[in-house]
């Protein structure tokens, strides 16, 4: 039996604002995307091999708002130091600075940043165990 794919699913208020940080920034690809789908329109945004994926959906007429806290997060380990400190330096080039992290365990070894809506990923140096 294959294993099952992980699709992340969130809402937002504005998809394009959200694609200079996951695409451009991070570096995901855009993997698929639709518009006025029973009235909402998203964007699926991963790596193409990856059993996992994100998709941010935008409903017509709804407001999503912010994220509701500074603890949700998205962490991507990175094992590769200088791996790590290129996808770090991507996301400044990209206008994105660090931001401090709520919980200082993610200061010590990676870096935060906050997307337009508020939500925040971190990018850890290392690997999970």
């Amino acid at each position: 039996m294959a294993p099952p794919v992980l699709r992340v699913a969130r809402p937002t208020d504005d998809l394009d604002a959200l694609l200079p940080f996951y695409r451009d920034a991070i570096g995901f690809e855009v993997i698929d995307g639709f518009e006025d789908q029973d009235g909402f329109d998203g964007v699926m945004l991963g790596q193409r091999a990856a059993a996992w994926h994100l998709e941010f959906t935008r409903a017509r007429g709804t407001a999503a708002g912010r994220a509701p806290g500074q603890e949700n997060l998205l962490v991507l380990y990175l094992p590769d130091a200088a791996g790590w400190a290129a996808a770090v330096a991507r996301m400044e080039a990209a206008g994105f600075a660090p931001v401090a992290a709520a919980n200082p365990y993610w200061d010590r070894d990676g870096r935060t940043f906050e997307d337009p809506d508020g939500y925040r990923v971190v990018l850890q140096r290392g690997s999970w165990p």
